[in-house]
């Protein structure tokens, strides 16, 4: 276990990237291991993500109670093969049945993250012809892109739901943790707030769908502002300049339709000078008991100036914790810097999506307008404890870069997820319980800040191996969902998920989920799981 003193040096966002790396160290040191002990083992492209073994992120043990337990019991070992990818990282997957050398971890605890770029810019990536890169597959991502019908909270927090299916053979099962938000309140109730729009106009801005789409969507949304937000505009190319201060909508809204009308592409992608710029026109602009937050909309390729995201952030790391400013990343382009998109928007206590029609840019900017720019909780994380003696194995899949160490849980200091009203986050794992296992499985817990007060508040539930009996495709609709798009995701990373379908057998139970759900948003996964088996062939 990593010392106190450890956890308290630097600020947040240092420990947490400390953490991190230790964490990556150990794993690979300890993959290693088990692969020389063993010998032989499954060689396969399975995602990173929690397993209950030794080599889980080299997470230490906690010292003080999980939340809400299992009976303390013996825990009997697994062991975990070492796995690569198709984008050539080194993976843990479900171990086998050798005994590990080192006892197994079964906590699993990650940062809650409501991003949903990876799965916009798959769909658009496989639209043009092309199959998306591995690395840029976040499974998490895209099983978040579709709703789910959780019971709500009241005010703010999280509700906490779990259930679960069988998958395939050998006793696998899918295990769903679901967190749900409440709903956003009307729109006369909710905080004013105060936004300031950075807005990439380099010269790749001029494509088509890039630029053009970010000023459609801007009008479209200052038109339902209400008069009390306030607005700002920030445009980068080589340099960066406040085209906009914060201006109140009620009687400034056609100066912020001109300001948007005038915006035209330039040069380079100077990103840095923008997103500085832009929380310096926040800090300047910030309101009292407004929301108040950066959107950043750009293609992300930056090549001007500073292009590391740690390093951009560190610059208005102040701006970041004294205002609780938070970030939101909005990708556009057929060519798109996702990981540097997605690395600002976590470091930046905020989320991304990306967008490549007007369709989905008036969703992002107009309907769900809410949830996309207000709080609900701070600093979310969740952490499920497994019962040792029921389950033999487990894995989390996705989170690969959201992983918090166990004893970390309880420590606001480290970074969480930011999270706002009528949002749905679900964490899937892969779980095989012991022959003839029955009782308690896991008790999944959540933890986040109360966005005003900063308190601390803490939500479980149980499940049981009762809870698991129902095949997958037997299962309720959300699960199904759940299921259908983490074994996409897994299928693009060319990974091996237990009971994956074929690419066609996927597609078939999206296009029966459509037809049952009316769902425009399940049909276009059935379209995307289909285009993604015809560029396989």
């Amino acid at each position: 276990m990593r010392p106190d003193s450890e956890h308290r040096a630097g600020d947040r966002d240092r420990t947490r990237a400390s953490a991190r790396a230790r964490r990556r160290t150990r794993a690979r040191a300890v993959g290693l291991l088990a692969a020389a002990l063993v010998g032989g083992l499954l060689v396969t492209g399975c995602g990173g993500g929690s397993d209950g073994s030794s080599a889980d992120h080299g997470k230490a043990r906690r010292a003080g109670p999980l939340p809400a337990p299992a009976p303390a019991r013996p825990s009997a070992p697994a062991t975990p093969a070492p796995g690569t990818g198709a984008d050539g990282e080194q993976r843990d997957i479900a171990p086998t049945d050798t005994p590990p050398p080192t006892p197994a971890d079964y906590l699993s605890t990650f940062a809650l993250d409501v991003d949903t770029a990876s799965y916009g810019y798959a769909r658009r990536t496989l639209a043009d012809g092309r199959l998306p890169e591995p690395r840029t597959v976040r499974p998490e991502e895209f099983i978040n892109s579709f709703r789910q019908d959780y019971p709500r909270p009241e005010g703010n927090g999280f509700s906490v739901t779990a259930d679960g299916a069988r998958a395939g053979d050998e006793g696998w099962s899918l295990l769903r943790v679901g967190l749900a938000t409440g709903p956003a309140a009307p729109s006369s109730e909710r905080p004013p707030a105060a936004l300031t729009f950075v807005i990439d106009v380099s010269g790749s801005m001029s494509e088509p769908g890039r630029l053009d789409l970010v000023k459609q969507s801007l009008g479209v949304m200052t038109d339902r502002l209400r008069s009390d937000d306030s607005l700002a505009l920030v445009t980068f190319s080589d340099t960066a300049e406040t085209v906009l201060p914060m201006t109140r909508v009620g009687g400034g809204r056609e100066r912020v339709h001109d300001a948007i009308d005038s915006l035209e592409p330039m040069s380079s992608t100077n990103l840095d000078a923008g997103v500085r710029t832009g929380y310096d026109t926040a800090v300047e602009g910030a309101r009292p008991g407004a929301t108040n937050r950066v959107v950043l909309l750009s293609d992300a390729l930056a090549n001007t100036g500073e292009t590391d995201a740690d390093a951009i952030l560190d610059r208005i790391s102040d701006a970041r914790r004294e205002y609780g400013i938070t970030l939101f990343g909005v990708g556009v382009g057929s060519e798109y810097g996702d990981a540097l998109m997605e690395r600002l928007a976590d470091k930046g206590d905020g989320h991304t999506t990306y967008v490549s029609t007007p369709e989905e840019a008036r969703k992002v900017f107009c309907d769900e307008l809410p949830q996309n720019i207000e709080l609900r909780a701070r600093e979310a994380k969740a952490q499920i404890a497994f019962d040792p003696q029921t389950v033999q194995r487990f894995r989390l899949i996705g989170y690969d870069d959201r992983q918090v160490a166990d004893d970390d849980y309880r420590d606001d200091r480290v970074d969480g997820g930011e999270v706002g009203p009528g949002h749905t986050v679900t964490a899937l794992y892969a779980v095989r319980l012991r022959p003839g296992a029955s009782g308690h499985v896991a008790t999944a817990g959540v933890r986040w800040l109360d966005p005003t007060t900063r308190a601390p508040h803490e939500e479980t539930t149980q499940i049981e191996a009762s809870a698991l009996d129902t095949d997958v495709w037997r299962s309720n609709h959300g699960l199904q969902l759940a299921a259908t798009a983490a074994y996409f995701a897994d299928a693009l990373r060319q990974g091996v998920l237990p009971g994956a379908p074929t690419l066609p057998q996927l597609a078939s139970r999206a296009d029966q989920l459509a037809r049952a759900t009316g769902d425009k948003g399940v049909r276009q996964l059935a379209e995307a799981i289909r285009r993604a088996d015809e560029l396989q062939i």
